[in-house]
């Protein structure tokens, strides 16, 4: 099974030596682009006869495709295997409006959805339902409004403007240094949706106030102007369909349909459209399942011959070209970081940051032991997320100092894989780096120790559960920042380990009887998920063994982690195929709990436990001892 997996894995790469994925197809991204196309059509009477019937194509494509694969419950999920939700169903509904007889079960079966989740259709109903769903965090809430308003689902633009709230675009004027101190309601990646949101409620229904229609008047200019220097060259905001298409549409509605952010953002969603007629939530990961295609490589002992040199050669200057150098323009974060993608739409952030600090330290041990580079590139990593350290201790996402929101606020998922990354170079950096990097790490655990949960597990931020009571994974995050418990002991700075056996048997008892973990107690077995346990328990093994006089883990709690690990092995081999096929779920957040699944996760999970698992077969297999 490993070596299947394995072979799958390296397969897997494309022709340049790294791994790019596939991001699921998503039902949001695909109303969202079609109502931007549609709107776009609309303002432009000089369109060339081709370019009109080409993007006519698409947007009729996107409908076919919604129309296909609408739930049978009559809603819409994110991703082909989401359930129905609110937000995707609302815009879906919205992207269909006003089509032809053709659409009109389609629009039924969505209307009778929404009248059962709102309790009706109207206005009044609908926009309250939003709004709960998000909370004081209007990065999602706004933007979905607005589509509605624009399509005519809020009826008449004269009471539709009403239910759309005011985004103080203004403010994105101010220098960016003053962002943190007037906490926006939106978070620091949201920049172009407040900007072309704010004015497009501007223009639709503007404030009573005087002094408020007159200041963003004179403003105005100047908030487009900013929004067109932190667009990326590939059009696309954060590589990202809904952010783009948002933008696009709302400056089409606010009378700017002619400015070069719509014709920019308007070819990024031609260029992204899928030969299906859908579109996924962002360009690709690249960078993200490279580094964790890397690190799972990395914890077999054939390393170096399963890359072979070339495709050491090949990784290393790739991962080195993707690290921020200079600060970034879009949101000011300093040099030293690294985004999910190498495209000019990514931005630096704290769990890509780690990956490839890991991945640079696998890397790393297969080179000469003169290659200063790959450490010099590492250590700048490190400082980077240590200057994005939040005063409770945790790691944040993006930017240090943003505010409360859910995606600028420490997670323990990200704050464990930070320390991981940190430990990792600590004692190959320079001395006055390392007394940092200690204080760094303590902080660090003191957050993870206070975020713990009464059963013993911790709750991430970027990967959920639909089936879970509320929608978490406390499997991914809990074996997350286990991993990086384990990487603490034996260090001058460690968590309890009264936490950490709690954390341990939070997992143990979340297995499934068939085997295999879920998100949660009693939630359906996944690939991913059960992975990641196996991943975390044979890292707890690995580590008991480890220590010279002094137990990890009790008796008892030894041999029901091997006994775990078993169980999760056979209903891994079963429902891979003994390492041939992995099917994917969706467990990955994007932006306000938009849901996708990633076509390398269950693939490169699987190989990141096998791996681990092969490291200690003789202790679980002591009979088998050479078994894969």
């Amino acid at each position: 099974m490993r070596q299947n997996a394995q072979s799958s894995l390296l397969a897997a790469r494309n022709p340049k030596g790294h791994w790019e994925g596939e991001l699921s197809s998503s039902a949001l991204s695909t109303a969202t682009a079609v109502i931007a196309l549609e709107a776009f059509v609309r303002s432009r009477g000089e369109l060339g006869q081709d370019r009109r019937e080409a993007i006519t194509q698409l947007i009729e494509a996107g409908r076919q495709w919604l129309k296909t694969f609408q739930n049978k419950d009559g809603g819409w999920g994110d991703t082909i295997q989401s359930l129905s939700n609110i937000s995707t169903t609302l815009l879906c509904w919205g992207a269909l409006h006003q089509t032809v007889i053709e659409f009109d079960q389609t629009n039924f079966r969505a209307t009778k959805w929404i009248e059962n989740y709102a309790v009706g259709t109207t206005p009044e109903v609908l926009a309250p339902a939003i709004r709960h769903r998000y909370g004081k965090d209007q990065t999602f809430s706004v933007p979905i409004l607005t589509a509605l308003a624009l399509t005519g689902r809020l009826g008449e633009s004269s009471k539709a403007w009403k239910l759309v709230p005011q985004l103080p675009f203004e403010l994105a004027a101010c220098p960016k240094s003053w962002f943190a101190a007037m906490r926006l309601p939106v978070v620091s990646y949201a920049l172009p949706a407040l900007i072309a949101i704010g004015l497009v409620k501007h223009r639709k229904q503007p404030s009573w106030s005087p002094i408020s229609r007159t200041i963003r008047d004179i403003v105005t200019k100047r908030t487009l102007n900013v929004l067109q220097s932190i667009q990326p060259t590939t059009g696309g905001f954060l590589e990202a369909t809904p952010l783009t298409s948002f933008v696009a549409m709302s400056l089409i509605g606010a009378g700017e349909g002619n400015h070069p952010v719509v014709e920019n953002g308007i070819q990024f969603l031609i260029q992204s459209a899928r030969d299906d007629g859908s579109w996924p939530i962002d360009t690709h990961l690249a960078t993200w399942v490279s580094t964790l295609a890397i690190n799972a490589l990395s914890h077999s002992d054939e390393f170096e011959a399963l890359l072979g040199k070339s495709g050491i050669d090949a990784l290393k200057p790739w991962l080195i070209e993707q690290q921020y150098t200079t600060r970034h323009p879009y949101t000011d974060a300093a040099s030293g970081g690294w985004a999910w993608t190498p495209l000019s739409g990514g931005v630096p952030d704290a769990d890509d940051t780690p990956g490839a600090v890991l991945a640079l330290d696998a890397l790393h041990q297969r080179s000469a032991k003169d290659d200063l580079s790959i450490a010099k590139r590492a250590e700048a990593g490190i400082e980077w997320l240590i200057g994005l350290q939040n005063r409770d201790g945790g790691i944040p996402t993006f930017c240090r100092g943003w505010g409360t929101l859910p995606f600028d606020r420490s997670s323990p998922d990200i704050t464990a894989h930070a320390i991981r990354a940190m430990i990792s170079w600590q004692n190959r950096l320079p001395t006055s780096n390392q007394s940092k990097i200690e204080r760094a790490i303590r902080a660090a655990l003191q957050f993870l120790s206070k975020r713990q949960e009464p059963e013993g597990a911790w709750t991430p931020l970027w990967f959920g559960n639909q089936f879970a009571p509320d929608e978490s994974n406390r499997t991914y995050g809990t074996t997350r920042v286990l991993l990086a418990l384990l990487c603490t002991i034996g260090h001058d700075a460690e968590l309890p380990r009264n936490q950490f056996t709690a954390g341990l048997t939070w997992v143990l008892r979340s297995q499934n009887p068939d085997g295999g973990w879920g998100g949660e107690y009693d939630v359906p077995s996944s690939i991913e998920e059960t992975a990641l346990a196996i991943e975390s328990l044979t890292a707890c093994i690995s580590k008991h063994a480890s220590i010279s006089g002094s137990k990890l883990l009790s008796d008892s709690d030894h041999d029901a982690t091997l006994s775990a690990i078993r169980s999760g092995l056979q209903w891994l081999f079963d429902a891979t195929q003994a390492g041939t096929a992995f099917p994917a779920s969706p467990i990955g957040f994007y932006f306000a709990k938009l849901w996708y699944f990633e076509k390398l996760y269950p693939l490169v999970y699987t190989v990141a436990a096998l791996n681990r698992a092969h490291s200690i077969s003789t202790a679980l297999f002591p009979e088998h001892s050479n078994r894969n």
